[in-house]
């Protein structure tokens, strides 16, 4: 089987991480470059992003032919475009697992890349089994995250703090 290059598109989450790990292990198995993107969100502050891929980049491409881009939009219709342009066999992302009300807000990126995408797509999920062992059980804590509104880490995409904020501004009287 000829994979071609494989595209890790990261957010820079827990998520994410062991995701990049898994493509990072896919392109060393098959010989191929792997290619680190990060897609800024529209009306989100890129400003820590570029060291951040940068970094990235640099630890998952140790003996690997690497390629980086910084990317901005909306974030699976690039990834889905990068793909295609590069020519990429394979597309590893992590996945938060977000449901109900969180997943109808934000969407699902790799929902929208796996139904679009001009490869095949690896998806990694948050909890994913660190020990790689087939059936085992994850018994470890919820993977920590940083709340979309303030940074601070909790296990849900707001942390309680910032989620009790807006729901309490969206009661008060317009005016």
């Amino acid at each position: 089987m000829n994979l071609g290059d494989v595209l890790f598109a990261t957010d820079f989450s827990a998520a994410s991480e062991r995701a990049g790990l898994l493509a990072r292990e896919m392109a060393r198995r098959h010989e191929v470059r792997i290619h680190v993107i990060h897609v800024v969100p529209p009306v989100t502050d890129p400003a820590d992003s570029p060291e951040k891929l940068k970094r990235l980049a640099e630890e998952l491409g140790k003996g690997l032919r690497v390629e980086s881009a910084l990317l901005a939009g909306r974030v699976a219709p690039q990834i889905i475009s990068y793909a295609r342009e590069h020519g990429v066999g394979l597309i590893v992302l992590g996945t938060h697992g977000r449901t109900g009300l969180t997943r109808a807000l934000l969407g699902s990126v790799a929902e929208g890349v796996v139904r679009l995408a001009p490869c095949p797509v690896l998806t990694v999920p948050a909890l994913a089994i660190e020990t790689g062992a087939p059936g085992a059980a994850a018994a470890e804590a919820p993977a920590l995250h940083r709340c979309v509104a303030c940074a601070l880490p909790t296990e849900d995409l707001l942390c309680e703090a910032c989620r009790t904020r807006i729901r309490s501004e969206a009661h008060e009287p317009k005016g």
